[in-house]
């Protein structure tokens, strides 16, 4: 091995604590970020269905029309 990759190698292998550290440093975060934005988002969709209210047309009313049932009713009462 030539002198560069042995000094290389030694500063590596004195700084591996502090590298190691930072690396799982680094993977909680991010780890940590996903599980915030996970439940950002659960949170926003529930909050969403919870108030979802269905768009009303104040131009369209109900209108009902009657219907006269009274010749069913006659036809049933005779089949018993």
């Amino acid at each position: 091995m030539s002198q560069a990759k042995v000094d290389r190698y030694k500063q590596e292998k004195s700084n591996r604590k502090k590298i190691m550290k930072k690396e799982k440093r680094l993977l909680f975060l991010e780890k940590l970020c996903g599980v915030l934005l996970i439940a950002a988002l659960v949170f926003w969709a529930g909050y969403s269905i919870y108030n979802y209210e269905p768009a009303s047309d104040s131009t369209t009313e109900t209108t009902t029309t009657p219907v006269n049932l009274d010749a069913l009713y006659d036809y049933y009462g005779t089949l018993q």
